[in-house]
């Protein structure tokens, strides 16, 4: 059946070689009459002179060859390499189909990235938490570039802005209750080790502040951890100390997360203009995230919920 909108019926193709071949007509002058293109007039004189009256025609649509499907056996030999995590191309290798063909497959079932296949189903995370506040208290320090005047080049983009070179850096030493996670934050020029016994005495004193009792300390090896300048407070204050072990920061983990939360909701939050300008908008961060921000840990409420004696936590930077 014709096209619709065809221009040349069966007799209109008939017509078409007749003058052309019968009547010795040009083929520009017989595409003309018949108002199609040489390249269509030149399609159906060929089919003519090939097959006679019959291949002016139509022919079925269906294409001659049509792509086998892929067999149950090489369905199965594909997702058993797919199960120990093989990529298309390694399928391929040891399959003998191509990539693409292996890709489909897997695309169809919704299984084209590794990260979409459970291999081995995951255990779920281990959290722990201590039973009351003061059992532990987790202490660290994160070392942060100095931002030069009139900003970074995070949000200016490094053609415009460039890095603070020779700025220095700011140390910022965080504690983080277990149980509540309320926090305390410091910011000094360096680690040493009486800057970390300065800080680890009056973050013992902030959380006395609260009703908090700190009876244990957690942090890494750092050597100004363990020095005879931080051994000294914790005795007077009567608290041990226990360290993460060897190349596995997780253990200390609370105080990893806050010093994640503490770089993007307040150093990376904004554009700033100086370091200056960044370091005053860090109290209130602190006091947002101990009096008003949700935890997730803590059934969506803010840390100071479940400190004993609630006192205003302003005051505590400096």
């Amino acid at each position: 059946m014709s096209h619709p909108n065809a221009l040349l019926t069966v007799a209109g193709r008939r017509l078409l070689v007749t003058r052309v071949i019968q009547l010795g007509w040009t083929v520009t002058a017989a595409a003309q009459a018949a108002g199609v293109s040489r390249q269509t007039a030149y399609k159906w004189i060929g089919r003519y002179t090939a097959d006679g009256d019959q291949g002016l025609r139509d022919r079925p649509s269906r294409p001659a060859h049509i792509r086998e499907r892929v067999s149950a056996r090489d369905l199965r030999r594909i997702w058993r390499r797919r199960r120990i995590g093989e990529g298309p191309l390694t399928i391929s290798w040891h399959t003998g189909l191509a990539p693409s063909t292996i890709y489909g497959v897997l695309a169809r079932n919704g299984q084209s990235r590794l990260r979409d296949l459970d291999r081995v189903p995951k255990a779920p995370a281990l959290r722990y938490e201590h039973a009351a506040p003061g059992d532990v208290l987790h202490i660290d320090v994160k070392k942060l570039g100095r931002l030069g005047e009139g900003g970074g080049w995070r949000f200016g983009g490094r053609a415009e802005k460039k890095r603070n070179v020779g700025g220095g850096f700011d140390f910022i030493h965080v504690a983080v209750d277990d149980h509540s996670r309320l926090a305390y934050v410091e910011v000094h020029a360096d680690e040493r080790a009486d800057t970390v016994a300065g800080f680890t005495a009056r973050a013992i004193d902030y959380y006395a502040g609260h009703g908090i009792t700190v009876r244990r300390l957690l942090t890494d090896n750092a050597m100004s951890y363990s020095s005879h300048a931080q051994r000294a407070v914790l005795e007077e204050h009567g608290v041990t100390r226990s360290h993460t072990r060897p190349y596995r920061p997780q253990t200390n983990g609370k105080a990893e997360r806050f010093i994640r939360l503490m770089l993007n909701g307040w150093a990376y939050r904004k554009p700033y203009q100086s370091n200056r300008e960044r370091l005053a908008a860090l109290p209130g961060w602190v006091f947002n995230h101990n009096h008003r921000r949700p935890h997730g840990g803590i059934g969506g409420l803010p840390p100071i919920s479940r400190v004993p004696g609630v006192n205003n936590v302003s005051g505590q930077y400096s």
